[in-house]
């Protein structure tokens, strides 16, 4: 395989460029769960039933990869009826990740057992692969790219089971309000030690930690600028609008006072236990307890709220996300995030202010009105997700054609894509991938800081987008090198397999089975197509698919291993092509 891809690296870091290119706005390349399914809601005549392009494009934003089962059972049931079987499936049969990690790693800790976070790892790229609830196993990823918490830090960089708990809460919730995961996230220990509010105090005078306080404002909840519903600034004299000042951090700071360890069924708030002794075995995986003692007995007078002198800990806490949730901005700050994660990076104010609407209401129906989902209370999740996929900006077909429309497709998401697209396998069950920081710059709950691996509103300088002022999170991690490694990293990783070798295995634990792929190998315009089809929804120009085609017919079928190197061939170059790369 190696000969067949050295005939064509000429052509692959101008195709990775003109991919990058295009996605910052420039020149256009030229031409089965494990219970039962509840039935469907939308009678059938109704739905909208997609062709195989139109099933694979969906997919890609809401799953993480097509594959020929799924597109099969979208043109079965239609658009609406796979939203709501999703959004009422329960958890997958792959269980809960802390569940995994506590099969690798026993908890409590047995003394001496080398502890990594490689084992969290692992269950997030197996439920990913494995999962039927695919669209739960993606909204939660986009939650934990937007409520970030992150193995590189030194607080949780040896805490698989904080992390995977965290990362099952936000699977649970998913589909619930987000009011709840404000509550949930706010009380974990993953991000209490992440962001410095476990242990935070406001006792005798003290001044309290300030990082809570500013992050849940401007990254969780309500940003730096007032917004209008369409996500657009509020201005005033020609500037935007703060949404607050240094008084409400220093007053909601006093809020997350008074946090500390938890103790599984026996909430004692003893002086001991909030410094960390007696130390309970599952303090690090369930949530943190309140004790008065340590907690800021001063008013505190935030954005809209006034919490008196005295108030109760958990009352002042409960007031304080209330209104943080229920502030004007919080519906469209966490809609535009969610449809950035899912669609597009650049979505229409309309778009936005329509997700936001659904958020705000609480419910989400089409335009035609015979599908609604959502139980009418603001900040239900059902109706935010089924408002981010079903909207007709984010089904437009004409998008396709726009140098402004779409995402680049972030590292996790371009390898997850083939490897469900392309039926990869893992020797041990166990998908044995670890931090690919070093070869994919990006690894699962792992990001540099509290910001993610890229922002949502960065812009790369000097581009088109730039110019048009168009934002391209994914950019920030696009560089010279990460270009580069891309291309080598695939090279070797899809004709050789990939992750760790585990004990008495041949070489890394997942491969790509690619088994229909290679059973079209005889052909290379059929091939090529199936290849478009999956990784691309048809969408390669005439150009890129011709060339494709005549490198994967220079590999002789009398040739050994004929038929995977050409598979191998095609997915290579096609996980360079800007169709692939750039998520329309």
């Amino acid at each position: 395989m190696k000969n067949e891809f050295g005939t064509t690296r000429s052509l692959l870091t101008a195709a990775v460029a003109v991919a990058l290119m295009s996605a910052c706005g420039g020149d256009k390349v030229s031409s089965t769960s494990t219970g039962t399914d509840p039935a469907p809601t939308v009678p059938p005549a109704q739905a909208t039933i997609p062709d195989d392009a139109q099933a694979a494009r969906f997919l890609a934003q809401a799953s993480f990869g097509a594959t020929a089962s799924e597109i099969a059972q979208l043109k079965s049931v239609g658009l609406e009826n796979w939203v709501d079987q999703q959004l009422r499936m329960d958890r997958n049969q792959t269980g809960t990740h802390l569940a995994y990690v506590r099969t690798q790693i026993p908890l409590p800790v047995p003394q001496g057992t080398q502890v990594t976070v490689d084992p969290l790892y692992h269950s997030f790229w197996r439920q990913a692969m494995l999962g039927n609830d695919q669209l739960r196993q993606r909204v939660a990823f986009a939650l934990s790219q937007i409520l970030v918490i992150s193995a590189a830090d030194a607080a949780l960089g040896q805490s698989p089971h904080t992390i995977a708990s965290y990362l099952d809460i936000l699977a649970d919730n998913a589909f619930g309000n987000y009011r709840d995961i404000l509550q949930t996230v706010s009380t974990h220990p993953a991000m209490g030690q992440y962001l410095t509010a476990l242990g935070n105090r406001g006792d005798a005078g003290r001044t309290p930690d300030e990082n809570y306080a500013r992050e849940v404002m401007q990254l969780f909840t309500i940003g730096l600028f007032e917004l209008n519903l369409d996500g657009s600034l509020k201005m005033a004299n020609g500037a935007p609008v703060e949404t607050y000042d240094m008084d409400d951090i220093r007053n909601l700071a006093r809020v997350f006072t008074g946090w500390s360890w938890g103790n599984e069924g026996n909430p004692d708030p003893v002086n001991g236990r909030f410094f960390g002794n007696p130390a309970d075995a599952m303090r690090r995986v369930i949530p943190m307890q309140f004790y008065p003692q340590y907690h800021s007995p001063d008013a505190k007078v935030f954005l809209s709220a006034s919490i008196p002198a005295g108030t109760n800990g958990q009352q002042a806490l409960r007031t304080a996300l209330d209104t943080l949730f229920n502030h004007p901005n919080t519906a469209p700050f966490v809609s535009r995030q969610l449809i950035q994660r899912l669609v597009a990076s650049n979505p229409s104010p309309q778009y936005v202010q329509r997700v936001a609407t659904a958020f705000t209401a609480g419910r989400y129906t089409t335009a035609s009105g015979y599908y609604s989902v959502g139980g009418g209370t603001r900040g239900d999740l059902r109706a935010t997700v089924a408002a981010v996929l079903l909207d007709p900006e984010a089904r437009d077909a004409a998008n396709l054609a726009s140098n402004d429309w779409g995402k680049l497709r972030e590292p996790v998401l371009r390898l997850a894509t083939a490897m469900r697209s392309f039926e990869a396998g893992s020797q041990s069950g166990n998908f044995r991938i670890g931090n690919i920081d070093n070869s994919l710059f990006q690894t699962p709950m792992r990001a540099p800081s509290v910001f993610n691996y890229f922002r949502p509103g960065y812009v790369p300088p000097n581009t088109t987008a730039a110019t048009k002022n168009l934002v391209a999170p994914e950019f920030q991690i696009a560089h010279e090198v990460s270009v580069a490694t891309w291309s080598n990293t695939m090279q070797n990783w899809i004709g050789n397999g990939f992750g760790s070798t585990a004990a008495g295995q041949t070489g890394p634990d997942i491969r790509i089975s690619a088994a229909t792929a290679r059973g079209l190998a005889v052909d290379p315009a059929r091939l090529v197509d199936h290849v478009n089809l999956m990784l691309t929804y048809n969408t390669m120009t005439t150009a890129t698919r011709d060339t494709i085609r005549t490198a994967v017919g220079t590999i002789p079928m009398t040739a050994t291993n004929a038929a995977a190197n050409r598979v191998n061939l095609a997915l290579y170059l096609t996980m360079m092509s800007p169709e692939f790369l750039v998520q329309k």
